[in-house]
């Protein structure tokens, strides 16, 4: 677990990495491109494939070491197989080991509630955070429909220290709303325009009780910056169904004046975030 330059939280924990979306701006798939095996580098011990064979999922027992062409050991990875999801099982007690409260943005190198993880990975982070509970955990998947068939399972925890998010880009972007639960939307990359109407949800009970606004960054990204009013619209539906808004730092010169960055009520707070 590591502290963070992710405005919204303090820390990150990556229990499960790696994702099968193929988003083009995806942030976590550059860092892993930078940070995984190069090619002329294997892991000394193979990563073991969930069965059955051809899942492209993986599961480690202890944090991996690469080896040079030559056999000789090279360096450390936390991708073994670069962004083929990956269960770490090394790293489940992280949230125990940190006794202060942290706000925690869970498997931000992935995506936890891909269609393709295993219900038994995500139980077992839910019950990892569960012996910590000292902390606020934000769990955000592009897969809201996950969330709802885990709750329908009954799988889906009502810690009121769990946060439930999803990331939309556009108002056609379906978003996990409930009223018991917390749910929240990270707008980000913000790539249309949303309309007073889009923002309806908002003003239902519990849909969501937080929304994050961000601009694309990266390689490409100048070409698709949101305009002014765009983050204008959603702030005010938000602020007037009382719904705290988060401006990431990425708006700062198109937003011009101070940013916006609220939390919810009783949210943990780690040094100043």
């Amino acid at each position: 677990m590591h502290k963070t330059d992710i405005e919204w939280c303090s820390h990150t924990w990556n229990p499960v990495t790696g994702c099968k979306h193929g988003c083009e701006y995806c942030y976590a798939r550059r860092m892993v491109s930078r940070f995984g095996p190069h090619p002329c580098e294997r892991p000394i011990i193979e990563p073991l494939e969930v069965l059955p064979k051809g899942t492209g999922c993986y599961y480690v027992e202890q944090p991996t070491k690469l080896c040079d062409e030559t056999g000789e050991p090279a360096r450390s990875t936390a991708y073994p197989k670069g962004f083929a999801p990956t269960y770490h099982a090394y790293t489940m007690d992280y949230p125990e080991k940190r006794k202060t409260p942290a706000r925690i943005f869970v498997s931000s190198m992935g995506d936890l509630f891909g269609e393709w993880v295993p219900d038994i990975w995500i139980e077992d982070v839910f019950a990892a955070c569960k012996r910590a509970p000292q902390h606020t955990y934000l769990f955000l998947t592009k897969n809201p429909q996950r969330y709802l068939d885990m709750g329908h399972a009954g799988k889906l925890p009502m810690e009121r220290n769990f946060w439930y998010g999803t990331t939309i880009t556009s108002p056609e972007t379906e978003y996990f709303g409930a009223s018991c639960v917390n749910t929240f939307l990270s707008i980000e990359p913000l790539l249309e325009p949303f309309s007073a109407d889009d923002c309806a949800g908002f003003r239902r009970l519990g849909e969501p009780l937080w929304v994050i606004i961000g601009a694309m960054t990266g390689p490409g990204s100048k070409r698709k910056q949101p305009k002014r009013e765009w983050v204008e619209a959603i702030t005010e539906v938000a602020q007037s169904a009382g719904v705290p808004v988060f401006m990431k730092n990425s708006l700062k010169d198109l937003w011009g004046g101070p940013l916006i960055q609220e939390y919810p009520e009783g949210m943990v707070r780690v040094d100043g975030k």
